[in-house]
């Protein structure tokens, strides 16, 4: 199923940052169920009026590669006035081990 990303990298981090809007939590939850990705974790905090969300997720039944994935929803923050960036969990680890 999907393009199986190998072991290591079906996990991503999603990180979502702007001005708190209406919506914001849905429109990105929409995007990954109608491309079926499972979110195994979630943050979500306001702070000063400023939205911050990260999100941990599982691209292993996916069909879309990595980075179209990552555009997407680069475009999708766009269209709502946010910043939404995504990274392979084993790209996250290795940047930051101390």
């Amino acid at each position: 199923m999907g393009n199986k990303m190998d072991n290591k990298t079906d996990k991503v981090i999603i990180t979502v940052v702007g001005k708190d809007t209406v919506g914001i939590i849905a429109k990105v939850c929409t995007y990954l169920a109608d491309n079926h990705i499972n979110i195994l974790d979630i943050s979500q905090t306001i702070v000063s009026g400023y939205f911050n969300m990260m999100m941990i997720v599982d691209m292993a039944d996916v069909d879309k590669k990595f980075a179209d994935m990552a555009d997407d929803l680069e475009s999708l923050g766009h269209d709502i006035g946010v910043v939404i960036k995504c990274q392979k969990e084993e790209i996250f680890d290795s940047m930051h081990r101390v």
